[in-house]
């Protein structure tokens, strides 16, 4: 009985690992979570805890350990912070100082990407304009390798996140500069598969924020579907890197995620601006350029600049950065619903149980409803304003504020 009961245990661990990398399960932003709350107040709050620095990293969990990004003294000092899940207390720090530059907008920052993990390791990027560095540890400290990609040139500095797939760490390189994908063994840190990146047509727009995710087709096989400004929305091969296709129509920057709807791919650009901002779904299985065979259509109303889609039941779901929340019919892109929330958006949303939450950049947590008809069903406050997308674990949300580290669920 007890070997029955301990077996038991172990495979409801392994389950629960929900949110180990950006965006959690593939990048959905879906979590099956149940029993969430959908409003509360801030004595609702399971706990509260200050974050040394800023960041707007998304926390990710394995077991009872939560690991999050935070740039300290002005950015010269990045670091990667393992807390204990049940009460955010600090279990370890790693540090390292880097140089810093001047961002370009208002809303970049030092530590913007989010770390990776999964039951040996977590790997995250320490990047500057003169090192890309990729470092994995233990879930207790340890250092078990480290790769320099080389320099950054971005005038926004650097977002994208790692993501672990089939032993490798796969991370984006695409900047102003030389840009590449990058595949590193997830045992040692070896160079596995380098993808040389093409220059973007305006260089100063070339840098991409957004992390990749995998599609699995129909036959079994698999692709990893990536955004940028240069490639658009692009395909390769996760086992070499080899591309597949791309679509090259894009003409701004390019920083939410990439995901999938049906059969189609689905990447957004944009600029700080929010104009001229548009949405574009393109058929998945095509050959090489497919930017004028393979395009479904192009939404140019009310579409995310920095937030990241969903997708689910044949709708894809549409936060916009200047508040406007939207239902498309996915495979035609026609409107469904449209509402103005009377926020704004930096954060990403993610789905739980059939309902989306919304972190504000003022500091609520706006719950709307999913279906054909616009439903909201609450606002709660976060205690302050947030940048962060919300990472959601074993019954509860966590969100990195500006200063603080909120989680929130059922008592």
């Amino acid at each position: 009985m007890l070997a029955v009961l301990a077996t038991a245990f172990c495979s409801t661990a392994v389950v629960a690992q929900e949110w180990t990398r950006f965006r959690g399960p593939n990048g959905t932003g879906i979590s099956p979570a149940k029993n969430i709350p959908v409003t509360w107040t801030e004595k609702d709050f399971l706990w509260r805890r200050p974050i040394a620095g800023e960041s707007h990293s998304q926390p990710v969990i394995w077991g009872d350990r939560l690991f999050l990004m935070t740039a300290m003294d002005g950015g010269k000092e990045r670091a990667l912070l393992c807390l204990r899940k049940s009460d955010g207390q600090e279990l370890w720090t790693k540090s390292y100082p880097l140089p810093t530059h001047r961002p370009g907008n208002k809303n970049a920052g030092y530590a913007n990407g989010s770390a990776t993990v999964d039951r040996e390791r977590v790997i995250t990027c320490f990047v500057s304009s003169e090192h890309f560095w990729v470092r994995a540890y233990d879930h207790a400290g340890k250092e078990l390798w480290s790769r320099d990609l080389g320099t950054f040139e971005s005038q926004h500095g650097h977002g994208a996140s790692p993501m672990i797939h089939d032993g490798k760490v796969i991370v984006t390189n695409d900047q102003d500069g030389e840009s590449s994908v990058v595949a590193l063994d997830l045992q040692t840190g070896a160079v596995a598969w380098k993808a040389p990146r093409r220059p973007g047509r305006n260089p100063n727009i070339a840098a991409a924020y957004a992390t990749p995710i995998i599609h699995h087709r129909a036959d079994g096989s698999e692709e990893l579907l990536l955004t940028s400004q240069s490639h658009g929305v692009s395909s390769l091969d996760p086992r070499s890197g080899v591309l597949n296709w791309e679509s090259p129509m894009f003409d701004k920057r390019m920083v939410a995620s990439p995901i999938v709807a049906g059969d189609l791919a689905i990447g957004s650009c944009g600029s700080g601006l929010g104009t001229g901002n548009y949405l574009s779904a393109i058929k998945l299985g095509g050959q090489g350029n497919v930017s004028k065979t393979h395009v479904a259509y192009t939404l140019r109303r009310a579409t995310p600049y920095v937030p990241t889609p969903l997708s689910l039941d044949g709708r894809l779901y549409l936060i916009s950065d200047n508040g406007m929340a939207s239902a498309i019919e996915a495979a035609t892109g026609r409107e469904i619903w449209s509402e103005r929330l009377r926020a704004e958006f930096f954060g990403s949303p993610v789905l739980i149980d059939g309902k989306i939450y919304c972190p504000t950049s003022k500091g609520e947590m706006i719950v709307i409803a999913t279906g054909d008809t616009f439903k909201e069903l609450g606002r709660s406050p976060l205690g302050e304003g947030t940048h962060s997308t919300p990472c959601v674990d074993g019954g509860r949300i966590y969100v990195k504020t500006f200063t603080h580290l909120v989680c929130i669920g059922s008592k």
